[in-house]
């Protein structure tokens, strides 16, 4: 593990986290520097009688010291926005893929 010089890195930076904490996988790692995270909820259907599932995605600071990597499970947190599009950061890996 390389010694994290990010600013940006919730641990060894200056960031701090606010707000939502959310469970999510990685769903592209593309980006340098940035992740994109995906997650499926529930929602009621009064009409049908039934729950339907939807779909959310966001982007979020991919710190050097994390690392995360496609199919990862981690852990998000909400901090000031960081560019025009990056609110969150991961703070956490919860799971790496198999």
């Amino acid at each position: 593990m390389e010694k994290c010089t990010d600013i940006k890195c919730p641990e060894h930076g200056k960031l701090k986290t606010r707000g939502r904490a959310i469970e999510a996988t990685v769903v592209s790692d593309k980006m340098q520097g940035t992740i994109s995270v995906g997650w499926t909820y529930k929602v009621d259907v009064p009409k049908y009688e039934r729950k339907a599932a939807r779909k959310s995605k966001i982007k979020a600071h991919n710190p050097p010291c994390i690392n995360a990597k496609l199919g990862d499970r981690v852990l998000v947190s909400e901090c000031r926005p960081l560019s025009k599009t990056v609110s969150f950061v991961v703070t956490k890996i919860l799971g790496k893929k198999e």
